[in-house]
C-alpha cells in the first residue's frame, strides 16, 4: 500500500519546500500518482498561477494542476504563522475546510505529500498547532532539518513533541543549506544516537536551487521505494 506523508521542519527556512518538491519530482519519475498539499502558506502574492510561490513549485514538481482551494486552502499575504496572520488580518481559520480538502485530494491521487508551515509547534489556532493537524490527518511525518550549529537542539525538541502527540516519525532528512554547519557524518551519528530516529538521507549544499538536480540527488541518496511501503 502506498503511503502519504506530512513533511515538517525543525524550524522555518530549513528548505522543506525544496525537499518536498524534490521528493515529489523524484517519485513522479517512478510512475506514482502524486498529489501535493500545503494547507497554510504565507508570503508575497504571485501575479500568475497559485498565490503562493511554494505551492507553485510543489505543483510543478508533482506535475499536477489541482484547484488552489484544495491544494492551499489558506494563503496569508504576510510572513507570519497562521495564528498571527489571523490576528493581524482579522481572519478566521476553519480546520474543517483544511481536513475536507485533504480528504478530497486523497481521493484524487494515490499518494499525497503535505507540507507544513514553519516548525512542528507553529500555532494555527490558540490551542491548535501543526502537531494537531498532523494527528488529525493521521499521517507519518518526515522531518527536514538544516545542518547549521544549534540544529541538534531543534531536532530533539521536534522529536519529543512528535512523541508527545503520538506522531510516528518516518525519518529525518538533513538539508545542508550552507557549508559552515555540522559535518553531515557527525550530525547523522549524533541525531540517530540521541533520538533513535533514522536519518534517511542528506542533501549536499547547492548554491542555486534546481528542481531536476535536487530530485536526482534525492533519487540517489534516499531509498524512495521504502517510503511507499
Amino acid at each position: 500500500m502506498l503511503k502519504s506523508y506530512f513533511i515538517t521542519g525543525t524550524d522555518t527556512d530549513v528548505g522543506k519546500t525544496y525537499v518536498t518538491a524534490g521528493i515529489a519530482a523524484a517519485m513522479k519519475k517512478m510512475g506514482i500518482d502524486f498529489g501535493i498539499m500545503k494547507p497554510f502558506a504565507a508570503g508575497t502574492v504571485q501575479n500568475r498561477g497559485y498565490k503562493s510561490q511554494d505551492v507553485q513549485l510543489l505543483s510543478k514538481a508533482a506535475q499536477v494542476n489541482d484547484a488552489e482551494e484544495l491544494v492551499n486552502p489558506y494563503f496569508f499575504p504576510i510572513p507570519a504563522s497562521p495564528f498571527t496572520a489571523m490576528q493581524n488580518l482579522g481572519l478566521e481559520i476553519d480546520i474543517k475546510i483544511v481536513l475536507n480538502s485533504f480528504k478530497k485530494l486523497s481521493t484524487m491521487h494515490d499518494v499525497l505529500l503535505v507540507e507544513g508551515i514553519g516548525g512542528i509547534m507553529t500555532p494555527i489556532l490558540k490551542n491548535y498547532f501543526v502537531t494537531n493537524l498532523i494527528k488529525e490527518m493521521d499521517l507519518e511525518t518526515i522531518i527536514v532539518t538544516s545542518s547549521r550549529i544549534g540544529t541538534v537542539n531543534h531536532i530533539i525538541m521536534t522529536i519529543k513533541m512528535c512523541q508527545n502527540y503520538g506522531i510516528k516519525v518516518r525519518g529525518i532528512i538533513i538539508n545542508n543549506l550552507n557549508s559552515s554547519g555540522y559535518p553531515t557524518h557527525d550530525l547523522k551519528r549524533d541525531i540517530e544516537e540521541l533520538t533513535e530516529t533514522p536519518v534517511i538521507g542528506s542533501i549536499p549544499y547547492i548554491k542555486d536551487f534546481n528542481l531536476e538536480k535536487i530530485s536526482q540527488i534525492i533519487t540517489n541518496k534516499i531509498d524512495l521505494k521504502s517510503l511507499t511501503l
